[in-house]
């Protein structure tokens, strides 16, 4: 069976295998020839699924070259987990070819919803906080997640506009979501920051509720100022305040596969890898004072 396949966990609530794949980068187009020329230490990759549910030609190539030198990890954008439209059986099917092609430890995508009636809005778009979303959204990702035969993991989206009808607080709402899917998280600690600063809510009471072990993965990014609000834009390095938060969940949540992601204006591999190993000055002592 894959590692951390729905298979590993118990449904009787036996916390899930989580392994722990080391310190990664989000694999772009602009680093494809330098990451099989260079090598760079990079432990594994995050690929975005939908630039590989094609039937052929360059990025299958490259994704094949890669994936025989470096750990994969599938990461969506398009699933729509928490629409009111059927699940999308030809986007599932796509999906899970590429997984079957890359043999990934785990499948992602966001607690968020894109569209309605076929429509896609191209966007992450927040859910109400309310029991029947839970409800709703962990019965489609746990279909989700049998269907693809791999753990599915969740990430929590940045926003921008609450919902009046929101009984329950977002991290309350992951945390049910997940526990009646029986499936996994990752946890963006960048859209924590930035959901925090633009709703005023404390980031660290978010960290302090989350269920350690269903965290799987964590996403480090860059974000805008637009006005009065931070907006989620992955063209920025990490700021320090995005760096004091991952520490925090270092120190909550123990060894999770970390990964900085970086979609527009992308810089030099180096420049990324700088901040990769900015990531591993900053967990490798939290992690060696915790297991001592």
């Amino acid at each position: 069976m894959p590692p951390g396949s729905p298979e590993s966990a118990s449904r009787s609530g036996a916390a899930p295998a989580r392994p722990c794949l080391g310190f990664g980068l989000g694999l772009r187009t602009d680093h494809y020839e330098a990451v099989l020329k260079e090598r760079p230490a990079v432990d594994w990759f995050e690929i975005l699924s939908e630039n590989y549910m094609v039937p052929g030609g360059k990025p299958l190539h490259y994704l094949d070259r890669i994936r025989e030198r470096y750990p994969l990890v599938m990461h969506g954008v398009s699933l729509s987990v928490g629409s009111t439209d059927a699940l999308n059986r030809d986007y599932l099917r796509d999906l899970k070819a590429l997984a079957d092609r890359v043999d990934p430890p785990w499948v992602s995508d966001h607690l968020c919803w894109t569209g309605v009636e076929r429509t896609n809005m191209h966007d992450l778009l927040p859910l109400p906080y309310t029991d029947e979303a839970v409800g709703h959204v962990a019965r489609r990702a746990s279909e989700v997640q049998d269907f693809l035969g791999r753990r599915l993991l969740l990430e929590n989206v940045s926003s921008y506009v609450t919902y009046t009808s929101s009984a329950l607080s977002e991290w309350e709402f992951l945390t049910a979501v997940v526990e009646q899917a029986d499936c996994g998280i990752l946890l963006d600690i960048n859209n924590i920051f930035v959901s925090a600063r633009n709703h005023g809510f404390d980031p660290a009471e978010y960290l302090d509720a989350v269920p350690a072990t269903r965290v799987f993965q964590f996403h480090l990014a860059g974000h805008s100022y637009n006005g009065n609000i931070i907006v989620d834009t992955h063209d920025q390095p990490v700021v320090d305040g995005v760096w004091e938060l991952y520490a925090r969940a270092v120190r909550r949540f123990g060894p999770v596969s970390t990964m900085i992601e970086r979609d527009d204006n992308i810089p030099p591999l180096d420049d990324l890898l700088t901040e990769l190993d900015r990531a591993r000055r900053i967990a490798e002592p939290i992690l060696e004072e915790t297991a001592a």
